[in-house]
């Protein structure tokens, strides 16, 4: 049993690996079936090489004892995004397999919904699974609008750029960092995104409905930015109040 709780930096960088490997052997089938292009390649292996360097130094820092299956499910769904980026990445120099993207996307997003349920069942749920999972996330959004901006438009790429430009903004304004309540109604807007520049980039309906619902999906998107960014605001002035409050407490009257 003490063997089991002493964490082993090969066991889990091995996890790491077989991802990479995974995503390589992805993109060899993807090449084969569809004549996946240098540009496809070069940004199919960049994600991975990328990938693979900032989970395990993560992994490393974290020093989890196992991978735990949750990841496992977040890996995988890493590799079908890895997989999306390639193929976007090839369709600024060709037409894309559309038919292929849709089911890659569709899949990664089914399995978002899994890897939570996974991590609670088992009771391996950690901080780092957490992020994990959000950065696969983000980033499947950002590839997704930049698809989608090639037919909509470049104000598509807000939808992507969103999540990054608040990361950038809470480096200078930290009280962005502040902790922020669970919410249904964040979950369903972040899902959202997904599911509407899925239907957008399908090509299944009229140009001007795929305008509406990208639209919407951008809409709800900066409402729900911007409930959490007032919040956290409001947070943080409360925050800074209590230490004045606290400090005119102690000082006698007439000092």
């Amino acid at each position: 049993m003490a063997l089991n709780n002493t964490y082993d930096a090969r066991l889990v960088q091995q996890e790491t690996a077989v991802g990479a490997g995974v995503q390589i052997l992805l993109l060899a089938l993807l090449g084969s079936a569809t004549g996946l292009g240098t540009a496809g390649w070069l940004a199919g292996l960049a994600f991975a090489v990328a990938g693979w360097a900032v989970l395990s130094r993560a992994l490393h820092r974290a020093r989890l004892r196992s991978f735990g299956p949750a990841n496992r499910v977040t890996l995988g769904r890493a590799t079908l995004v890895g997989g999306v980026t390639a193929l976007v990445a090839d369709s600024f120099t060709g037409r894309p397999p559309v038919a292929l993207l849709v089911v890659l996307t569709a899949v990664a997003l089914v399995l978002d919904g899994v890897d939570g349920k996974v991590a609670r069942r088992t009771g391996t749920s950690t901080a780092l699974g957490a992020r994990f999972d959000m950065e696969v996330d983000a980033f499947l959004i950002l590839v997704l609008s930049v698809y989608v901006s090639t037919q909509l438009g470049p104000w598509v790429l807000l939808i992507g750029g969103m999540r990054y430009a608040f990361v950038a903004a809470a480096r200078l304004a930290p009280w962005l960092n502040g902790p922020l309540p669970p919410s249904v109604a964040r979950k369903t807007v972040a899902a959202l995104q997904g599911i509407c520049l899925l239907l957008a980039g399908s090509h299944l309906l009229p140009h001007a409905v795929d305008f509406a619902i990208v639209l919407l999906a951008l809409g709800s998107l900066l409402w729900s930015f911007g409930r959490d960014v007032l919040g956290l605001w409001r947070t943080s002035r409360v925050a800074r109040r209590v230490p004045v409050a606290r400090m005119r407490e102690l000082v006698p009257a007439g000092r």
